[in-house]
């Protein structure tokens, strides 16, 4: 007999029901977001024959020129979620300030962040991008106030009570955690339903890969440059085994590698700005990334501390980030911490 495949839907009932890992309020979001993604993955396929690749003329919070699809995958992603009633309110890197369930919708207990469309420079080349979200609580008082605000979302990654990604490339994928493990849904698109293909993803503790923007290393600091040289040493350098290089320039795309075999993946900060303590953002990427690492068991930092330790203090605040393979993370995090370094 042809065994019965998993679906989505099922998975979170179970987990609802026999296990009681989520909420049904949870569950519930966690569906409608990955509607949302199924929409977006359907605009992202059709690239040039949709009209939705190319450049807006302008800029995110960030400074950053948006695309197309950055704008349509936001704007999916609020109409989707603001009607449902799980939700308080939702943050997204696209915008600079948070968006308030409008008062005709009922309010849940949820805040909802998200990147939209992560990697979007790669859109008009073909590359695989993603879509990155994370769900926390809001404060309790929260029902009992007039209004939700920003400080509201200025939780530790360590709060989350689920996050994921979705990876529009050859495949269209849902990696999820809602602390129990990571699995991996793939999209059904002649059925139009995701169907469980990877159980208990679980990163590698040791690894020879690591993904690194090498055209940065004159800005590097000394502890980075002295891990990646030993890598590049191979079998004649004291790590004693050759290492493979790969580099997409999508978060998505990198750390989905990493969780389905193992790596590393490093954006450190670097002289060009030095105020600035990193690339990516904590709330919006590192800190769901994080979260999926750790459940399946691999380990992220900032190259100092634990990033889901980490105490954000704007919704927008930036973060150094070195995540993966357990033993290659601990390794980089010592030299970062040694004296001599």
């Amino acid at each position: 007999m042809k065994q019965k495949k998993t679906s989505l839907t099922q998975y979170l009932i179970e987990k609802q029901r026999t296990d009681h890992a989520l909420p049904a309020e949870l569950r519930l979001l966690i569906e409608i977001v990955s509607r949302a993604c199924k929409t977006i993955s359907h605009a992202v396929s059709k690239g040039a024959l949709g009209g939705v690749l190319g450049s807006l003329g302008s800029e995110n919070v960030q400074g950053e020129v948006q695309k197309k699809l950055d704008v349509i995958s936001n704007e999916v992603l609020l109409e989707a979620n603001e009607w449902g009633g799980h939700l308080a309110a939702m943050a997204s890197e696209e915008m600079e300030a948070i968006y308030v369930i409008p008062n005709r919708y009922p309010k849940g207990e949820y805040l909802l962040l998200f990147d939209p469309l992560d990697g979007s420079s790669n859109v008009d080349v073909n590359v695989s991008i993603g879509t990155i979200f994370s769900v926390i609580k809001a404060p309790s008082d929260v029902a009992g106030r007039e209004h939700i605000c920003e400080e509201d979302f200025l939780q530790p990654g360590h709060t989350q009570v689920a996050a994921g990604y979705a990876i529009y490339g050859p495949q269209t994928m849902l990696i999820l955690t809602v602390g129990e493990g990571v699995v991996g849904f793939t999209l059904d698109r002649e059925m139009g339903s995701w169907v469980l293909t990877h159980d208990n993803i679980t990163i590698p503790e040791d690894t020879s890969e690591f993904a690194i923007n090498a055209s940065n290393s004159r800005h590097w600091e000394a502890p980075v440059r002295r891990y990646i040289d030993e890598c590049l040493a191979g079998t004649e350098g004291i790590r004693g085994k050759n290492f493979n290089m790969r580099w997409i320039a999508s978060m998505v795309a990198d750390v989905h590698r990493l969780l389905i075999r193992g790596g590393i993946f490093m954006y450190p900060r670097d002289a060009r700005e030095p105020n600035k303590p990193g690339k990516l953002r904590l709330m919006y990427e590192a800190n769901p990334m994080s979260f999926l690492v750790e459940q399946a068991g691999g380990m992220a930092t900032n190259g100092r501390e634990r990033i889901m330790d980490i105490q954000p203090e704007g919704l927008h605040e930036r973060v150094a980030v070195v995540m993966g393979s357990r033993n290659e993370v601990q390794r980089v995090t010592d030299y970062h911490l040694s004296p001599e370094s």
